[in-house]
């Protein structure tokens, strides 16, 4: 017996030390650094990457670099009600990282710039989803979202100043699940944009956001059932935003900076907004509720360290440096499809599903994806993040052809 138990604590110790022996193999940068190596020190060809960073550079968007111009010329200037409501700020020139076993191997432009990274947000608020749901504030993401809302008081400060008995009849709070069809929907419903919810916040109707078919079905069509359809739609987005802070009953980037950014290592530069109409008031603070994107302003300005930051996070599934963040499970359920996207997990997390969008990546590979084009691509297979920012949208999949071209087989 004695034998048996001392075997059993050799196999337990042997077992801790190859953990520590993997973890002290995994580099992880520290706050304001990225060690640099050079590309042949790690079996990359130079030349190849050179090839690759070169592309990314020729290709910069076309879209003009005064974002708010660049938006009104755009589709979206041309919604119902599509103007801006939120900040923006004039975009850098082409700008991107390439990590490679964790070590920055390549980049080009201005990493430091802060620029906005567009829906590449999403990803930022399906983290603090995912978080509520490993602290237990949501017991799970198949739950209905109306059971956890309390009321919603907007804040207004011309409140004081209007004629009270012109508003005598109107409700002084809002609930943003009060509709039958909206009853029907959840958190997951919510992450994977098949919400279909129904309704306007903060001046946006749900169906003034890039409106589709004759004009004459925006207002009557019927709704299709929660988690049948795909669609993607800012005003729901921003809707799963207030629900979380509702829950959370704080501003979501204090969460976003006390869980996950200030543990990663990134800078102070990093900011995360919402619109000059979107606060309200809980437990009798003035809240502002953030927008998972900017497409109608506001949104995540950051720069690309700290963007690789947190693609390097979930190319770990959520661990760093031996802390465990956010959990595993979550990274696995966000990196999963759904029954009704095949491409799309949870919020922003784009799936290379059959490797349609990135023939020349593994299907296993994702990326986070925002316009501009954005792109966080995290490869686990070739241990691999690529920040791009201001790339044109058809030239991504090539630039990761380029890169994956030049690592060693």
């Amino acid at each position: 017996m004695k034998r048996i138990h001392f075997y059993y604590f050799c196999f337990l110790v042997s077992g801790f030390l190859l953990v520590e022996n993997l973890r002290a193999q995994t580099y992880f940068p520290g706050k304001n650094s990225w060690e640099q190596k050079d590309p042949a020190a790690l079996g990359v060809n130079a030349g190849l990457l050179q090839e690759a960073i070169d592309l990314a550079i020729r290709e910069e968007t076309d879209a003009d670099p005064n974002l708010k111009i660049a938006h009104y010329l755009s589709g979206f200037g041309r919604e119902p009600f599509g103007y801006p409501i939120g900040p923006m700020k004039n975009r850098g020139a082409a700008t991107g990282l390439i990590i490679y076993k964790g070590y920055l191997i390549g980049q080009w432009g201005d990493p430091e710039r802060v620029d906005l990274t567009f829906s590449v947000a999403k990803s930022f608020l399906s983290t603090v989803v995912g978080l509520a749901v490993d602290e237990g504030l949501i017991q799970s993401e198949k739950d209905l979202v109306h059971p956890y809302m309390a009321p919603i008081i907007p804040y207004d400060p011309n409140l004081a100043h209007r004629n009270k008995s012109d508003h005598l009849v109107e409700e002084d709070v809002f609930d943003l699940f009060g509709t039958p069809h909206n009853r029907k929907i959840t958190w997951e419903h919510l992450l994977r944009q098949t919400s279909d919810w129904e309704g306007t916040l903060w001046g946006k109707p749900d169906w003034a956001d890039r409106p589709r078919g004759d004009s004459e079905t925006w207002l009557g069509r019927e709704r299709n059932e929660p988690g049948s359809v795909y669609t993607y739609n800012d005003t729901r987005v921003n809707v799963l935003a207030l629900a979380a802070m509702n829950l959370w009953r704080k501003p979501l980037p204090l969460v976003l900076k006390e869980k996950i950014m200030d543990k990663i290592g990134a800078s102070p530069t990093w900011r995360w907004t919402g619109y000059e109409n979107s606060f309200v008031i809980i437990d009798g603070q003035i809240m502002q509720s953030v927008s998972g994107g900017s497409h109608w302003g506001g949104g995540m300005m950051i720069n690309a360290y700290d963007q690789a930051r947190f693609g390097y996070l979930t190319l770990h599934k959520g661990a760093w440096n031996g802390e465990q963040l956010i959990s595993s499970e979550w990274i696995a359920k966000s990196r999963t499809p759904g029954p009704a996207q095949e491409n799309y997990g949870f919020m922003n997390y784009f799936l290379n599903t059959r490797q349609q969008e990135i023939p020349a990546a593994p299907e296993s590979s994702f990326f986070h994806l925002g316009a501009g084009t954005n792109m966080v691509y995290v490869d686990e297979e070739h241990e691999l993040v690529i920040v791009s920012r201001w790339i044109k949208n058809a030239a991504k999949a090539e630039l990761i052809k380029l890169v994956l071209e030049s690592l060693p087989d």
